[in-house]
């Protein structure tokens, strides 16, 4: 039986743009499990599964339901642990944890100021409305205000990758020699901005660049499956 996977989408089903349902859907491919997505609006994720969480991911495999993409990533490897590791052992386990706290903190704050209004345009009329209300209330501008800084953003995203930059200069990717967990952390939150904006983030011929273009290609081009806006 497939595990099913409910994911976040806007107006158009077939353009999921959440970052932490990327990594899900990332980590479900990366072990090679079968999985059904259930697209849902903002407005409907409370809804899911009974009002299990007040967030999506979240999957249901069989009787068990997890949300959290890291407690959804870290519940694959505990109970399909014949199957490729997303951690490759506690300590990747660890990092992944430190990986999270720094693209959350820097790039997804960074994005915000470049895609929240893009964001709320790919939805439709009543999670437009659900979203305003929530993102202005938690930021305290209108999303008008928040994407002011727009263009010194996307000027000076480059620079917040640079710690990423220069580790691949000995490694093809996060996790060494191939992908982990930490990797799909990073590829989602510039999936996210891949899929809802057409700000150029990533430059030719940057290693970052290089890197995201071999995640876009992992799981027969699961990322590059979703267009890139505009």
């Amino acid at each position: 039986m497939s595990i099913v996977f409910h994911d976040l989408i806007g107006a158009d089903p077939a353009r999921p743009f959440s970052p932490h349902c990327w990594k899900t859907a990332m980590s479900l491919a990366h072990k090679g499990l079968p999985f059904e997505r259930n697209n849902v609006c903002f407005t409907k994720v409370p809804e899911v599964e009974g009002g299990f969480s007040k967030t999506v991911p979240v999957i249901r495999d069989g009787t068990k339901i997890v949300a959290d993409s890291f407690l959804i990533a870290a519940y694959l490897e505990e109970t399909y642990p014949d199957r490729p590791s997303l951690f490759g052992g506690q300590g990747g386990q660890a990092m992944s944890r430190f990986i999270e706290s720094w693209t959350n903190s820097t790039l997804h704050t960074a994005m915000a100021g470049i895609a929240m209004k893009d964001i709320h345009d790919v939805l439709e009329p009543a999670d437009q409305a659900y979203f305003r209300q929530t993102r202005e209330a938690r930021m305290g501008k209108t999303l008008e205000q928040i994407v002011e800084g727009r263009e010194a953003e996307v000027a000076g995203f480059s620079a917040k990758l640079m710690p990423l930059r220069l580790m691949l200069k000995s490694q093809p990717w996060i996790g060494g020699s191939s992908p982990l967990f930490a990797d799909y952390i990073v590829f989602g939150a510039l999936q996210w901005a891949r899929v809802t904006s057409t700000a150029k983030l990533l430059e030719e011929g940057d290693a970052v660049t290089d890197w995201f273009e071999r995640c876009l290609d992992l799981h027969d081009g699961l990322g590059r499956s979703v267009p890139a806006a505009g």
